[in-house]
Protein backbone atom coordinates (compact mmCIF):
# COMPACT_ATOMS: atom_id res chain seq x y z
CA UNK A 1 0.00 0.00 0.00
CA UNK A 2 1.66 3.38 -0.95
CA UNK A 3 1.80 5.74 1.84
CA UNK A 4 -1.10 8.51 2.84
CA UNK A 5 -0.62 11.55 1.53
CA UNK A 6 1.01 13.38 4.50
CA UNK A 7 2.19 12.42 8.26
CA UNK A 8 -0.88 13.90 10.45
CA UNK A 9 0.37 12.12 13.87
CA UNK A 10 2.73 12.75 16.27
CA UNK A 11 5.55 10.49 17.04
CA UNK A 12 4.63 7.88 20.09
CA UNK A 13 6.29 4.64 21.37
CA UNK A 14 5.96 1.56 19.91
CA UNK A 15 3.22 -0.66 21.27
CA UNK A 16 5.30 -3.73 22.06
CA UNK A 17 4.55 -7.79 21.78
CA UNK A 18 0.86 -8.99 21.65
CA UNK A 19 -1.79 -9.93 23.73
CA UNK A 20 -2.03 -13.32 24.83
CA UNK A 21 -5.71 -14.32 24.35
CA UNK A 22 -9.38 -13.08 23.60
CA UNK A 23 -9.14 -12.90 20.11
CA UNK A 24 -12.41 -15.24 19.49
CA UNK A 25 -13.46 -18.16 17.26
CA UNK A 26 -11.50 -17.10 14.14
CA UNK A 27 -7.77 -17.90 15.89
CA UNK A 28 -9.32 -20.97 17.83
CA UNK A 29 -10.02 -22.40 14.59
CA UNK A 30 -6.53 -23.17 13.89
CA UNK A 31 -6.62 -26.15 15.57
CA UNK A 32 -5.62 -29.14 14.20
CA UNK A 33 -8.57 -30.52 12.77
CA UNK A 34 -9.26 -34.53 11.73
CA UNK A 35 -6.57 -36.51 9.98
CA UNK A 36 -6.63 -36.04 6.21
CA UNK A 37 -5.98 -40.03 5.51
CA UNK A 38 -8.97 -41.95 4.59
CA UNK A 39 -9.76 -38.52 2.16
CA UNK A 40 -7.64 -38.42 -0.03
CA UNK A 41 -9.66 -38.57 -2.81
CA UNK A 42 -12.66 -35.65 -1.18
CA UNK A 43 -12.04 -31.96 -2.66
CA UNK A 44 -9.77 -29.83 -0.27
CA UNK A 45 -12.15 -28.49 2.35
CA UNK A 46 -11.70 -26.37 5.34
CA UNK A 47 -10.76 -29.01 7.70
CA UNK A 48 -7.94 -30.06 5.68
CA UNK A 49 -6.47 -26.87 5.40
CA UNK A 50 -6.53 -26.33 8.99
CA UNK A 51 -4.91 -29.61 9.87
CA UNK A 52 -2.26 -28.42 7.73
CA UNK A 53 -1.84 -24.63 8.34
CA UNK A 54 -1.93 -25.37 12.16
CA UNK A 55 1.40 -27.03 11.43
CA UNK A 56 2.96 -24.49 9.94
CA UNK A 57 2.33 -21.54 12.32
CA UNK A 58 5.51 -21.17 14.20
CA UNK A 59 7.90 -21.41 11.03
CA UNK A 60 5.45 -18.85 9.74
CA UNK A 61 6.02 -16.08 12.21
CA UNK A 62 9.88 -17.07 12.00
CA UNK A 63 9.39 -16.33 8.72
CA UNK A 64 7.91 -13.09 9.06
CA UNK A 65 10.47 -11.94 11.80
CA UNK A 66 13.29 -12.84 9.13
CA UNK A 67 12.06 -10.94 6.47
CA UNK A 68 11.23 -8.21 8.91
CA UNK A 69 14.92 -8.07 9.90
CA UNK A 70 15.78 -7.50 6.44
CA UNK A 71 13.49 -4.76 4.65
CA UNK A 72 14.73 -3.92 1.16
CA UNK A 73 13.19 -1.13 -0.80
CA UNK A 74 11.65 -1.24 -4.44
CA UNK A 75 13.49 -2.09 -7.01
CA UNK A 76 16.12 -4.26 -4.58
CA UNK A 77 13.56 -7.01 -3.00
CA UNK A 78 16.44 -9.45 -3.32
CA UNK A 79 16.58 -10.89 -0.02
CA UNK A 80 12.44 -11.81 -0.06
CA UNK A 81 12.72 -12.97 -3.57
CA UNK A 82 15.18 -15.53 -2.69
CA UNK A 83 13.63 -16.69 0.38
CA UNK A 84 10.43 -16.79 -1.46
CA UNK A 85 11.92 -19.04 -4.36
CA UNK A 86 13.86 -21.38 -1.97
CA UNK A 87 10.62 -22.40 0.29
CA UNK A 88 8.65 -22.67 -2.76
CA UNK A 89 10.90 -24.72 -5.13
CA UNK A 90 11.31 -26.55 -2.06
CA UNK A 91 7.61 -27.28 -1.89
CA UNK A 92 7.59 -28.48 -5.00
CA UNK A 93 5.96 -25.60 -6.91
CA UNK A 94 7.20 -24.43 -10.51
CA UNK A 95 9.19 -21.36 -9.35
CA UNK A 96 10.79 -18.27 -11.84
CA UNK A 97 12.45 -15.54 -10.78
CA UNK A 98 13.25 -12.23 -11.95
CA UNK A 99 10.05 -11.37 -13.05
CA UNK A 100 8.93 -7.67 -13.77
CA UNK A 101 12.41 -7.16 -11.70
CA UNK A 102 12.66 -9.10 -8.07
CA UNK A 103 9.00 -10.68 -8.90
CA UNK A 104 8.73 -14.47 -8.53
CA UNK A 105 6.10 -16.55 -9.57
CA UNK A 106 5.15 -20.17 -8.39
CA UNK A 107 2.83 -22.39 -10.15
CA UNK A 108 1.34 -25.04 -7.94
CA UNK A 109 -0.76 -27.81 -10.38
CA UNK A 110 -3.19 -30.31 -8.66
CA UNK A 111 -3.95 -33.64 -9.35
CA UNK A 112 -7.15 -32.79 -10.69
CA UNK A 113 -8.57 -30.66 -13.80
CA UNK A 114 -10.08 -26.95 -12.44
CA UNK A 115 -9.10 -23.42 -13.45
CA UNK A 116 -6.73 -21.12 -13.34
CA UNK A 117 -6.30 -18.54 -10.23
CA UNK A 118 -3.82 -16.20 -9.10
CA UNK A 119 -2.50 -14.95 -5.43
CA UNK A 120 -0.77 -11.71 -5.36
CA UNK A 121 1.82 -10.50 -2.42
CA UNK A 122 3.93 -7.25 -2.52
CA UNK A 123 7.25 -7.80 -1.35
CA UNK A 124 9.08 -4.43 -1.04
CA UNK A 125 9.57 -2.79 2.38
CA UNK A 126 8.84 1.41 3.02
CA UNK A 127 11.61 3.37 2.10
CA UNK A 128 12.27 5.82 5.36
CA UNK A 129 10.33 8.89 4.10
CA UNK A 130 7.27 7.21 3.54
CA UNK A 131 7.55 6.29 7.60
CA UNK A 132 5.22 8.56 9.88
CA UNK A 133 6.00 11.22 10.72
CA UNK A 134 9.09 11.54 8.59
CA UNK A 135 12.75 11.51 10.28
CA UNK A 136 15.66 12.24 8.50
CA UNK A 137 17.79 9.36 8.25
CA UNK A 138 15.49 7.25 8.70
CA UNK A 139 16.15 3.59 7.34
CA UNK A 140 14.03 1.64 5.37
CA UNK A 141 11.36 -0.94 7.64
CA UNK A 142 8.32 -3.34 6.76
CA UNK A 143 5.96 -0.67 8.33
CA UNK A 144 3.02 -1.25 5.85
CA UNK A 145 3.02 -5.71 6.59
CA UNK A 146 4.35 -6.99 3.26
CA UNK A 147 6.59 -8.99 5.38
CA UNK A 148 3.24 -10.59 6.50
CA UNK A 149 1.83 -10.50 3.12
CA UNK A 150 4.80 -12.50 1.85
CA UNK A 151 4.56 -14.66 4.64
CA UNK A 152 0.78 -15.36 4.53
CA UNK A 153 1.74 -16.08 0.35
CA UNK A 154 4.15 -18.59 1.43
CA UNK A 155 2.41 -20.35 4.16
CA UNK A 156 -1.03 -20.55 1.48
CA UNK A 157 1.22 -22.04 -0.83
CA UNK A 158 3.14 -24.58 1.35
CA UNK A 159 -0.75 -25.87 2.62
CA UNK A 160 -1.90 -26.13 -0.59
CA UNK A 161 1.16 -28.31 -2.08
CA UNK A 162 0.58 -30.43 0.77
CA UNK A 163 -2.79 -31.06 -0.34
CA UNK A 164 -1.89 -30.94 -4.35
CA UNK A 165 -3.58 -34.72 -4.52
CA UNK A 166 -6.84 -33.11 -3.66
CA UNK A 167 -6.61 -30.34 -5.39
CA UNK A 168 -8.30 -29.23 -8.56
CA UNK A 169 -7.17 -26.70 -10.87
CA UNK A 170 -3.88 -24.31 -10.47
CA UNK A 171 -3.03 -21.64 -8.48
CA UNK A 172 -0.40 -19.27 -9.40
CA UNK A 173 1.39 -17.02 -6.94
CA UNK A 174 2.70 -13.74 -7.87
CA UNK A 175 5.78 -12.29 -5.30
CA UNK A 176 5.24 -8.93 -6.73
CA UNK A 177 7.77 -6.07 -6.61
CA UNK A 178 8.14 -2.60 -6.50
CA UNK A 179 4.57 -1.94 -4.81
CA UNK A 180 5.21 1.10 -2.37
CA UNK A 181 6.71 2.83 -5.82
CA UNK A 182 3.50 2.31 -7.96
CA UNK A 183 6.12 -0.09 -10.33
CA UNK A 184 5.71 -3.40 -9.81
CA UNK A 185 2.18 -4.58 -11.00
CA UNK A 186 2.75 -3.02 -14.24
CA UNK A 187 6.32 -4.36 -14.77
CA UNK A 188 4.95 -8.14 -13.96
CA UNK A 189 1.86 -7.27 -16.11
CA UNK A 190 4.25 -6.46 -18.90
CA UNK A 191 6.41 -9.43 -18.77
CA UNK A 192 3.38 -11.08 -19.30
CA UNK A 193 3.02 -12.94 -16.11
CA UNK A 194 -1.45 -13.21 -16.60
CA UNK A 195 -0.78 -14.64 -20.34
CA UNK A 196 2.02 -16.86 -19.12
CA UNK A 197 0.19 -18.63 -16.19
CA UNK A 198 -3.48 -18.10 -17.53
CA UNK A 199 -4.84 -16.52 -14.28
CA UNK A 200 -8.50 -16.03 -14.56
CA UNK A 201 -8.84 -14.57 -11.66
CA UNK A 202 -6.59 -12.97 -8.90
CA UNK A 203 -7.02 -12.25 -5.05
CA UNK A 204 -4.91 -10.53 -2.42
CA UNK A 205 -4.76 -9.63 1.03
CA UNK A 206 -3.33 -6.18 2.74
CA UNK A 207 -2.80 -5.83 6.49
CA UNK A 208 -5.76 -3.23 7.80
CA UNK A 209 -6.54 -1.98 11.03
CA UNK A 210 -9.04 -4.28 12.19
CA UNK A 211 -9.29 -6.83 15.39
CA UNK A 212 -6.87 -9.98 14.51
CA UNK A 213 -8.65 -12.89 13.48
CA UNK A 214 -11.05 -10.32 11.37
CA UNK A 215 -11.03 -9.63 7.60
CA UNK A 216 -12.84 -6.88 5.67
CA UNK A 217 -14.11 -7.66 2.04
CA UNK A 218 -14.11 -5.09 -0.09
CA UNK A 219 -17.54 -5.34 -2.21
CA UNK A 220 -17.78 -2.56 -5.00
CA UNK A 221 -14.87 -0.87 -2.68
CA UNK A 222 -11.20 -0.38 -2.86
CA UNK A 223 -8.58 2.32 -2.89
CA UNK A 224 -8.56 5.98 -4.38
CA UNK A 225 -6.33 6.32 -7.50
CA UNK A 226 -4.30 9.58 -7.88
CA UNK A 227 -3.56 12.31 -9.83
CA UNK A 228 -0.98 15.22 -10.17
CA UNK A 229 -1.12 18.77 -11.51
CA UNK A 230 1.46 21.88 -11.59
CA UNK A 231 0.36 25.28 -11.64
CA UNK A 232 2.88 28.18 -13.17
CA UNK A 233 2.55 31.35 -11.92
CA UNK A 234 4.44 34.94 -13.15
CA UNK A 235 4.83 38.44 -12.39
CA UNK A 236 6.37 40.06 -8.83
CA UNK A 237 3.64 38.52 -6.54
CA UNK A 238 4.13 34.80 -8.00
CA UNK A 239 4.92 33.79 -5.44
CA UNK A 240 1.59 35.35 -3.07
CA UNK A 241 -0.46 34.14 -5.41
CA UNK A 242 0.84 30.79 -5.23
CA UNK A 243 -0.08 30.69 -1.44
CA UNK A 244 -3.36 31.20 -1.79
CA UNK A 245 -3.94 28.94 -5.41
CA UNK A 246 -2.11 26.01 -2.83
CA UNK A 247 -4.96 26.72 0.37
CA UNK A 248 -7.62 27.01 -2.02
CA UNK A 249 -6.40 23.52 -3.84
CA UNK A 250 -6.42 22.33 -0.38
CA UNK A 251 -9.85 23.27 0.26
CA UNK A 252 -11.13 20.84 -2.57
CA UNK A 253 -10.54 18.33 0.17
CA UNK A 254 -13.71 16.90 1.97
CA UNK A 255 -11.87 14.16 4.39
CA UNK A 256 -9.29 15.84 6.95
CA UNK A 257 -6.35 14.27 7.82
CA UNK A 258 -6.35 12.65 11.38
CA UNK A 259 -4.76 14.28 13.74
CA UNK A 260 -5.41 11.65 16.93
CA UNK A 261 -6.30 8.06 17.75
CA UNK A 262 -9.96 8.75 17.53
CA UNK A 263 -9.43 10.18 14.53
CA UNK A 264 -7.95 7.20 13.11
CA UNK A 265 -10.67 4.93 14.96
CA UNK A 266 -13.51 7.06 13.46
CA UNK A 267 -11.75 6.97 10.17
CA UNK A 268 -12.00 2.73 10.62
CA UNK A 269 -15.48 3.05 11.65
CA UNK A 270 -16.56 5.72 8.96
CA UNK A 271 -14.61 3.04 6.17
CA UNK A 272 -17.51 0.77 7.70
CA UNK A 273 -20.33 2.59 7.31
CA UNK A 274 -23.04 2.01 4.17
CA UNK A 275 -23.70 5.52 2.49
CA UNK A 276 -20.64 7.21 5.17
CA UNK A 277 -18.37 9.85 4.49
CA UNK A 278 -15.79 7.61 3.01
CA UNK A 279 -18.42 6.70 -0.32
CA UNK A 280 -17.62 9.96 -1.47
CA UNK A 281 -14.80 11.98 -0.66
CA UNK A 282 -11.79 14.22 -2.34
CA UNK A 283 -8.08 14.32 -0.59
CA UNK A 284 -6.00 17.51 -1.36
CA UNK A 285 -2.55 18.73 -0.44
CA UNK A 286 -0.54 21.28 -2.59
CA UNK A 287 2.29 22.93 -1.71
CA UNK A 288 4.69 25.85 -3.60
CA UNK A 289 7.93 25.25 -5.05
CA UNK A 290 9.82 26.58 -7.93
CA UNK A 291 10.80 25.06 -11.02
CA UNK A 292 14.80 24.63 -12.19
CA UNK A 293 14.25 27.68 -14.13
CA UNK A 294 13.29 29.32 -11.24
CA UNK A 295 9.15 29.59 -11.84
CA UNK A 296 6.68 29.49 -9.03
CA UNK A 297 4.87 26.89 -9.05
CA UNK A 298 1.76 25.06 -6.84
CA UNK A 299 2.43 21.58 -7.26
CA UNK A 300 -0.99 19.65 -6.09
CA UNK A 301 -1.46 15.92 -5.61
CA UNK A 302 -5.63 14.43 -5.32
CA UNK A 303 -7.23 11.40 -4.66
CA UNK A 304 -10.92 11.21 -4.78
CA UNK A 305 -13.48 8.44 -4.77
CA UNK A 306 -15.70 7.28 -6.67
CA UNK A 307 -12.69 7.37 -9.37
CA UNK A 308 -15.09 9.19 -12.28
CA UNK A 309 -14.79 12.55 -9.95
CA UNK A 310 -10.94 12.98 -11.46
CA UNK A 311 -12.03 14.86 -14.07
CA UNK A 312 -14.05 17.14 -12.01
CA UNK A 313 -11.24 17.81 -10.26
CA UNK A 314 -9.12 18.86 -12.91
CA UNK A 315 -11.84 21.37 -14.11
CA UNK A 316 -11.85 22.22 -10.80
CA UNK A 317 -7.95 23.10 -10.65
CA UNK A 318 -8.21 24.75 -14.02
CA UNK A 319 -11.30 27.15 -12.31
CA UNK A 320 -9.12 28.47 -9.45
CA UNK A 321 -5.65 29.13 -12.17
CA UNK A 322 -8.31 30.86 -14.18
CA UNK A 323 -8.17 33.57 -11.69
CA UNK A 324 -4.79 34.13 -11.64
CA UNK A 325 -3.42 35.88 -14.69
CA UNK A 326 -1.40 33.98 -16.56
CA UNK A 327 -1.37 31.09 -14.42
CA UNK A 328 -0.39 28.23 -16.90
CA UNK A 329 -1.86 24.53 -15.60
CA UNK A 330 -0.23 21.62 -16.47
CA UNK A 331 -0.95 17.41 -15.98
CA UNK A 332 2.00 16.08 -15.70
CA UNK A 333 1.07 11.99 -16.08
CA UNK A 334 -2.10 10.11 -16.49
CA UNK A 335 -4.07 9.68 -13.38
CA UNK A 336 -3.05 6.24 -11.44
CA UNK A 337 -6.12 4.31 -11.51
CA UNK A 338 -8.15 3.93 -8.45
CA UNK A 339 -8.34 0.00 -7.06
CA UNK A 340 -11.92 -1.18 -7.48
CA UNK A 341 -13.44 -4.64 -6.30
CA UNK A 342 -15.70 -6.50 -8.24
CA UNK A 343 -18.85 -6.88 -5.70
CA UNK A 344 -20.13 -10.07 -6.62
CA UNK A 345 -16.34 -11.99 -6.15
CA UNK A 346 -15.84 -9.90 -2.83
CA UNK A 347 -19.67 -10.92 -1.72
CA UNK A 348 -18.48 -14.34 -2.88
CA UNK A 349 -15.39 -14.34 -0.48
CA UNK A 350 -17.18 -13.03 2.27
CA UNK A 351 -20.16 -15.98 2.34
CA UNK A 352 -17.40 -18.80 2.17
CA UNK A 353 -15.41 -16.78 4.81
CA UNK A 354 -18.10 -17.28 7.20
CA UNK A 355 -18.92 -20.40 6.31
CA UNK A 356 -14.94 -21.62 6.60
CA UNK A 357 -14.38 -19.50 9.69
CA UNK A 358 -17.21 -17.64 11.25
CA UNK A 359 -19.23 -14.92 11.04
CA UNK A 360 -17.74 -12.47 13.41
CA UNK A 361 -14.55 -13.05 11.56
CA UNK A 362 -16.23 -11.17 8.07
CA UNK A 363 -16.59 -7.71 8.19
CA UNK A 364 -17.27 -5.00 5.33
CA UNK A 365 -15.62 -1.63 3.81
CA UNK A 366 -18.45 -0.09 2.19
CA UNK A 367 -16.36 2.84 1.44
CA UNK A 368 -12.32 3.73 0.55
CA UNK A 369 -9.30 4.22 2.87
CA UNK A 370 -8.78 7.66 1.78
CA UNK A 371 -4.92 8.66 2.21
CA UNK A 372 -3.64 5.68 0.41
CA UNK A 373 -3.51 4.11 -3.27
CA UNK A 374 -2.88 0.37 -4.31
CA UNK A 375 -1.02 -0.57 -7.76
CA UNK A 376 -3.32 -4.11 -7.50
CA UNK A 377 -5.44 -2.17 -9.23
CA UNK A 378 -3.89 -2.62 -12.37
CA UNK A 379 -4.35 -6.08 -12.07
CA UNK A 380 -7.98 -6.02 -11.00
CA UNK A 381 -8.23 -4.12 -14.49
CA UNK A 382 -7.43 -7.01 -16.29
CA UNK A 383 -9.08 -9.77 -14.57
CA UNK A 384 -11.67 -10.11 -12.17
CA UNK A 385 -11.07 -10.91 -8.03
CA UNK A 386 -10.77 -9.81 -4.52
CA UNK A 387 -8.98 -7.43 -2.48
CA UNK A 388 -9.29 -7.98 1.94
CA UNK A 389 -8.35 -6.63 4.46
CA UNK A 390 -6.72 -9.12 7.16
CA UNK A 391 -6.73 -7.68 10.68
CA UNK A 392 -3.98 -7.05 12.20
CA UNK A 393 -4.46 -5.40 15.57
CA UNK A 394 -3.90 -6.89 18.92
CA UNK A 395 -6.67 -6.93 21.67
CA UNK A 396 -6.51 -3.78 23.58
CA UNK A 397 -4.35 -2.14 21.46
CA UNK A 398 -4.83 1.31 19.68
CA UNK A 399 -5.35 1.37 16.16
CA UNK A 400 -2.40 3.37 15.34
CA UNK A 401 -0.79 0.46 16.11
CA UNK A 402 -1.99 -1.64 13.19
CA UNK A 403 -2.27 1.43 10.87
CA UNK A 404 0.31 0.74 8.49
CA UNK A 405 3.15 3.33 7.53
CA UNK A 406 3.25 4.73 11.18
CA UNK A 407 6.03 4.05 13.22
CA UNK A 408 3.55 2.92 16.07
CA UNK A 409 2.90 0.21 13.08
CA UNK A 410 3.05 -3.54 15.61
CA UNK A 411 0.69 -6.06 13.53
CA UNK A 412 -0.77 -9.12 15.70
CA UNK A 413 1.49 -11.84 13.94
CA UNK A 414 -1.04 -14.66 14.99
CA UNK A 415 -2.77 -12.74 11.47
CA UNK A 416 -0.72 -14.63 9.63
CA UNK A 417 -2.29 -18.14 10.21
CA UNK A 418 -5.50 -16.07 9.77
CA UNK A 419 -5.10 -15.32 6.36
CA UNK A 420 -3.02 -18.60 5.24
CA UNK A 421 -6.55 -20.65 6.43
CA UNK A 422 -8.59 -17.54 4.93
CA UNK A 423 -7.13 -17.73 1.69
CA UNK A 424 -5.70 -21.27 1.23
CA UNK A 425 -9.39 -22.63 1.06
CA UNK A 426 -10.64 -19.78 -0.88
CA UNK A 427 -8.07 -20.83 -3.52
CA UNK A 428 -8.91 -23.88 -3.36
CA UNK A 429 -12.59 -23.38 -3.92
CA UNK A 430 -12.02 -20.69 -6.44
CA UNK A 431 -9.49 -23.43 -8.34
CA UNK A 432 -12.62 -26.14 -8.54
CA UNK A 433 -15.12 -24.06 -9.81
Amino acid sequence: MTRPSKPVLSRRGLIGGTAAAGVGAVLASGAPAAADSGRRRDPVDQAAVEAVAARLDRDLIALRRDLHRHPQVAGAEAFAAATVAERLTAAGLTVTTGVGGNGVVAVLRGARPGRTVAYRADMDAVPGDGIMPPVDGRPAAHACGHDIHTAVGVGVAQVLAQLRHRLSGTVAFLFQPGEERLEGAAAMIKAGVLEQTGAEEVHALHCGPFPVGQLSVTPGSGLPGQDWATVTLTGPDAAAAAGRLAAEINGLATVALPQTEADLARLVADVQTPDGPLTRFVVARSRVQTDAEGKVQVAATYRCWPEERTAELREEVRRLARSYPGAAVAFPRDPFPAMVCPADDANALARHLRRALGARGVTVNHGAFPFNGEDYALFLRRIPGTYTFLGVRSPGAGVMSAFPHYDTFVPDERAIGVGVRAMAGWLATRARG
